[in-house]
């Protein structure tokens, strides 16, 4: 189909058209989208489709739209905002808006490959901005003010889109857990990045905003230093190197960052929940304090000078979906009274929680049958992780972070004897990799992007 300006177009979707392909992944593509009114409004945005055999599934269906309330709840400059969510034709839809920038991930890899730095002001500015988009989810309410304990459990540097405004976004809360959603996942069931999971997510033990915290203190970790943080051949490997505690600090694996910074990742990397910040917020204010940020103009400066190019290139595609002037004859007559697929303010809020839901989150893994481990697939953006060091060698703690030596409040006498629990139960953990090949902002000549096709198997 075409437009009025001769441009095609996939499909309509209720008042959207639908206009190439950004990433597609397990659950999930993400397209190019633009909002044409009758009376000449427009507006770019970004369109998630249910792949048909998932929209079809009452509990894939159940747990799409969760995602759709949950975000719309949450209004911040720092995190991608949820426009709408169209079911039509037994398809399901979420729009969200569309946003000039690149990945986190994508960038880390540029940096990578050139051999660079991230100046650690900018690196400070952009990870404030994801502590702050973090913040407004925990807090967020119902419509009767009561908490929703959204927790997004899948911090990573694909989830970070990093605006050519300068602004840092957190995206995909589509494996967000919050209390008293309509529809939770299976007992024991872990999603997300397992490089990115906090120990008690890995276990299948009770999450709160603090899981997010040891994921965004991994992210710092890798955007300070352009590596990945845990790797290895396999996830019983991954999974290890997470229990084991022992995380080199950034200054060694590149030398020019910050001792401060040491102490601020290695505080929000404790394995004890207790011994990390206890809100996003106070972790950026720790980076804005103690180390400073870059303003957001520097920091636009410096995602042109990394990824001008690819950014260029989306500026053109954008400019020709947005030259479209009159909607097409099919949209016009789509939006007559009553034609209009349901929309966002048609589903019913998120309840707040019951006071007995927290005894329900499960506190262990149910037996897991699996055949062999499969090796976890390396993020090609990335250098491999450091080596731990051997504690019988190591030198005093500049050899590793040894967030054990904060004192921020009581340490669980339990930590020691539940990684030895459950180092056991290393080989049988498969990586669940839900990613978030979101189209905000991630689009090269109308193919997924390097950080887009890395969770090309995975849902966006």
């Amino acid at each position: 189909m075409v437009d009025a300006s001769g441009r095609s177009y996939e499909r309509l979707v209720g008042r959207y058209a639908l206009y190439g392909e950004i990433a597609s992944g397990g659950m999930a593509t993400v397209h190019f989208g633009r909002l044409l009114g009758p009376v000449g409004f427009s507006r770019t945005v970004a369109i998630k489709r249910l792949h048909a055999q998932f929209a079809k599934d009452p509990e894939f269906s159940a747990m799409f739209l969760d995602e759709a309330r949950l975000a719309g709840r949450i209004q911040h400059p720092n995190v991608v905002s949820t426009l709408d969510v169209v079911a039509l034709e037994g398809e399901l839809f979420l729009v969200m808006e569309y946003v000039q920038g690149e990945s986190l991930s994508k960038l880390l890899g540029t940096v990578h490959r050139r051999g660079g730095q991230i100046p650690p002001k900018v690196v400070s500015a952009i990870m404030s901005g994801v502590l702050h988009g973090l913040h407004a989810a925990h807090e967020a309410t119902d419509e009767r003010g009561q908490p929703l304990h959204i927790v997004h459990r899948d911090v990573s540097p694909q989830n970070v889109l990093v605006g050519t405004d300068g602004t840092a976004r957190v995206l995909d809360f589509g494996v967000a857990k919050a209390v008293g959603r309509i529809q939770s996942t299976r007992e024991g069931e872990i999603k997300g990045k397992l490089a990115y999971m906090a120990p008690e997510q890995m276990k299948g033990a009770a999450m709160d905003r603090r899981t997010d915290i040891y994921g965004a203190a991994v992210v710092l970790w890798e955007t300070l230093t352009a590596r990945r943080l845990f790797d290895g051949e396999h996830a019983g490997v991954v999974f290890t190197r997470v229990m084991s505690g022992d995380v080199a600090p950034p200054s060694r694996v590149m030398p020019g960052i910050p001792a401060v910074l040491d102490e601020i990742v290695a505080r929000g990397l404790a394995l004890d929940p207790n011994q990390r910040y206890p809100t996003a917020r106070a972790f950026a204010m720790d980076l804005e304090d103690r180390v400073g940020i870059a303003s957001p103009r520097h920091v636009g400066d410096w995602l042109a000078e990394v990824a001008g190019e690819a950014l260029s290139k989306r500026a053109v595609r954008v400019k020709e979906i947005e030259s479209i002037s009159t909607p097409p004859p099919a949209l016009l007559s789509s939006l007559a009274p009553g034609a209009v697929p349901p929309s966002m303010s048609a589903i019913p809020s998120p309840r707040s929680t019951s006071p007995s839901f927290a005894d329900s989150v499960p506190r262990s893994l149910p037996p897991i049958s699996v055949g062999p481990v499969p090796p976890s697939a390396p993020d090609p953006s990335f250098g491999a992780p450091p080596p731990i060091a051997d504690p019988s060698t190591a030198s005093g703690a500049s050899s590793r972070l040894q967030a054990s030596s904060i004192t921020v409040g009581p340490v669980s006498p339990s930590s020691q004897g539940a990684r030895n629990r459950w180092i056991p139960l290393a080989a049988a953990l498969v990586a669940v990799v839900v990613g978030s090949a979101v189209a905000v902002g991630v689009f090269r000549g109308g193919e997924p992007s390097p950080a887009a096709s890395e969770a090309a198997n995975d849902s966006p």
